[in-house]
Formats: structure tokens, C-alpha cells, sequence
């Protein structure tokens, strides 16, 4: 069984899929371009990723820290504090703006993703509360 997580930030679309059927749908349906689209894969445990947001494949590519440069425990760590904050914010509409956190993300920490994977979410939280200026965490998000 494969399970689908799919990041979509024109509206911040969280999405968790049971099926490629309905991951290709919501890609579809979206207007932005395929650099705008990131795929993160770890085919071995069936887990894919997509960022589907504007700017994001670029920062990831001139701004980020260059992969090896933080250890996959150390992202790993950071992975599950934004998520449960994350997660908690979506939970929170009244609170928190629907536009920016709309559904929970199924990131389970007894599960090893892989370094990619890791990486690729790690930046894009740093990416997402640099750009739209939220702190998902007890310390100031910086690259």
C-alpha cells in the first residue's frame, strides 16, 4: 500500500492520499508549472512527497543548505516538532488561517523516510515560515 503526502502551498493544500489516482487528480487541477513542482521519493518504503509551490524549487535550490550538511537525525528531530505543531494548527481554524494550514500531514516518527525525504521537508518548514512568516517551533527558523 502506498501512502501519498502531497505539500501544495498556492492556498497551502496538505493533502494525505491512499491512492496515485487521487494525487493525480489534485495535481491536475492545480495551475502552476512543473518547476514549481518538487517530487521527493523513497520508492523502497512506497513514500513520496510533493511541493507544489511557487519559488520553493528555486530557494531549495540557491538558498538551502546543500544536502549533508545537516545529519538525518538532526532533521528528523525538526521533521516531527513542525509537523505536531503543524498538524496542531490545523486543528486550530478559528486561530490559525485555513489558507495556510488546511489539513494535517501523515509524517509518522517510527517510520525511517530516508535522507532525501527528510531533507526535502526539513527545508520546505524553513521555507514556509520564512516566506510567510510563522514559527513552527521554539527557535527562529533560519538557513
Amino acid at each position: 500500500m502506498k501512502t501519498f503526502v502531497t505539500l501544495i502551498l498556492l492556498g497551502v493544500f496538505i493533502v494525505s492520499c491512499k491512492s496515485t489516482k487521487s494525487l493525480t487528480g489534485v495535481a491536475s487541477n492545480n495551475t502552476t508549472t512543473a518547476q514549481d513542482t518538487v517530487r521527493i521519493a523513497n520508492d523502497s518504503l512506497e513514500y513520496e512527497i510533493l511541493i507544489i509551490e511557487p519559488g520553493f524549487n528555486a530557494w531549495l535550490a540557491s538558498t538551502a543548505k546543500p544536502e549533508g550538511f545537516y545529519s538525518q537525525q538532526y532533521m528528523e528531530t525538526r521533521n516531527r516538532q513542525y509537523v505536531l505543531e503543524y498538524n496542531q494548527r490545523v486543528l486550530q481554524p478559528q486561530r490559525y488561517s485555513i489558507s495556510l494550514y488546511e489539513q494535517q500531514i501523515d509524517y509518522q516518527p517510527t517510520i525511517d523516510y530516508g535522507y532525501e525525504v527528510n531533507y526535502k521537508l526539513y527545508n520546505y518548514f524553513i521555507y514556509f515560515q520564512l516566506t510567510y512568516n510563522q514559527r513552527l517551533g521554539p527557535f527562529t527558523p533560519r538557513i
